[in-house]
């Protein structure tokens, strides 16, 4: 059970609780552009660039920079600090 947590964490350098907090930033940044390019339909004159920007934001936070990061993930046999496991398996 352990493993369904950390597993893709891991394989991407991060622990479970940053993993966390990354996807909670990329959903609030898509819910936000989302927000924005539905407003820009109605009133065209509004948030001209916004969703394109955001895109590229998350794009360049997700790919290019973790392309730029060492390609080993971390291993961790914890879920991380706070962890509801206290740390233990």
């Amino acid at each position: 059970m352990h493993r369904l947590f950390t597993e893709h964490p891991a394989s991407v350098g991060e622990t479970y609780f940053q993993h966390l907090c990354s996807a909670w930033y990329f959903a609030a940044n898509m819910l936000l552009g989302a927000l924005a390019c539905l407003l820009h339909g109605l009133l065209p004159f509004l948030f001209e660039k916004t969703g394109s920007g955001r895109i590229a934001h998350l794009h360049d936070r997700m790919i290019v920079n973790r392309s730029r990061l060492p390609h080993e993930p971390q291993h961790s046999d914890t879920l991380g600090p706070g962890s509801l496991h206290g740390g233990t398996s």
